[in-house]
């Protein structure tokens, strides 16, 4: 018998990382070759690693929501065949937590660097509310000893240092239920609900964000919607209205090119596109996934509604392809009925723009000196204002709004 250890292979892309989620195998157990060994996240999607050969599992290491490089042993397998590239057989621990560099410390305020040449203040361990609590009292949290686990600082902390100085309560009583016992679940965030943590808060971070809301009259496109259902219902898609907003964003891209675009920060390089290839927000029991429409200003509305239904049951179902989830040049985000009267959708990074679309409602509009009962829907867009200007936002939006309320041109060439 031999020991083969066996390290992360090389997933292409560029992925130097990627996140355990589950294992298929335990230690001690017997596996096949080829046979599913772990599921890990890319950025992209999840993929699933096989067994490289046939044994019994020594050890594995990494826990699911455990981050492991490229390279890193993850399984010793005890097998019939030599063992091969003369790898050690002694497990390696999961990769642990980056630490901050010695010289960076981390203040109420963020990260700073302390002076050349002085030692690192440790920073008081606290809850958020304890902190806050301690600056409305003027606390210099350094100055109280915290009586927690690892000398973590509790209100009872600052409650004692308070009677210690004769210091006053606060004017307010405490209300009835402060003494009430709080039922508190800690849910540990990893998997794809802290990849979309990290990307959210990347966009907010380094994109300008500047969002633009216009009001919509979808009567017309609505009443064409019914007509053509109801024309086709056997032999071809439903139509919602996604695919006449994908139709018309398609032909108001060449209007505002820069809207259809990848911008490469770093390198200062904004990637125009001729191709639309629309994201396509989609909710999923793990969390928020984009499937990408591609060509979309090569497809019909049926097409692009097949595709529309194929993609997002794909992503629901945990089956989209790991090409399925990236490549978009535009992003179209939709609450359906919960769409509420506007937003400030977040950009996709690296695209510059995201079009947020409400719900529609039935609402008194006047028209030609009269009111009238009509079917309006709000358009509500964030751009990325590095590159799309506010003037040209409202040009791309405006362009849109003349081919949805005038749904027949959608059809001219």
């Amino acid at each position: 018998m031999a020991r083969f250890v066996f390290t992360l292979p090389d997933l292409g892309e560029g992925i130097a990382e990627v996140e355990v989620v589950q294992w298929h195998v335990a230690a001690g157990a017997t596996i096949a070759e080829d046979a599913p060994l772990v599921d890990v996240l890319t950025e992209k999607a999840t993929v699933e690693i096989p067994a490289p050969r046939s044994g019994r599992v020594v050890s594995i290491s990494g826990n699911p929501g455990d981050r492991v490089r490229v390279g890193s042993q993850i399984m010793v397998l005890e097998t019939d065949a030599a063992q091969q590239d003369g790898a050690p057989a002694e497990p390696l621990l999961a990769p642990a937590p980056a630490a901050l560099p010695p010289a960076q410390m981390e203040t109420d305020e963020g990260l700073a660097l302390p002076p050349a040449g002085r030692p690192v203040p440790p920073k008081p361990l606290a809850a958020p509310s304890v902190r806050q609590r301690a600056r409305q009292l003027g606390i210099t949290l350094s100055s109280v000893a915290g009586s927690g686990p690892a000398g973590r600082i509790l209100h009872a902390d600052l409650d004692a240092l308070l009677a210690a100085k004769a210091m006053p309560p606060p004017a307010a009583a405490a209300p009835p239920w402060h003494d009430e016992a709080d039922a508190v679940e800690d849910i540990r965030i990893i998997g794809l609900r802290r990849q979309i943590a990290g990307r959210m808060a990347e966009s907010k971070r380094r994109i300008p964000h500047y969002s633009y809301v216009e009001e919509i009259d979808v009567t017309a496109l609505e009443a064409l919607r019914a007509h053509l259902n109801a024309r086709y219902a056997e032999e071809r898609p439903r139509l919602t209205v996604l695919p006449f907003l994908i139709a018309a964003l398609a032909r108001a891209v060449p209007e505002v090119p820069e809207v259809n675009a990848r911008f490469d920060d770093e390198h200062g390089i904004l990637k125009r596109h001729t191709s639309v290839h629309v994201g396509i927000a989609t909710q999923t029991r793990q969390g928020l996934l984009v499937p990408v429409l591609r060509h979309a200003e090569r497809l019909d509305l049926w097409q692009a509604a097949f595709e529309i239904a194929r993609l997002s049951s794909a992503a629901r179902e945990g089956k989209a392809a790991r090409e399925e989830l990236s490549g978009s040049t535009i992003t179209i985000s939709s609450l359906g009925p919960l769409g509420g009267i506007a937003a400030t959708p977040v950009i996709n990074v690296p695209e510059v723009a995201i079009i947020g679309v409400n719900r529609i409602v039935e609402r008194p509009v006047a028209r030609d000196g009269r009111v009238e009962i009509r079917r309006m829907m709000n358009l509500s867009s964030s751009f990325d204002h590095r590159i799309v200007d506010g003037w040209n936002a409202a040009r791309f939006v405006q362009e849109m709004k003349r081919l949805i309320e005038q749904p027949a041109t959608l059809f001219m060439a």
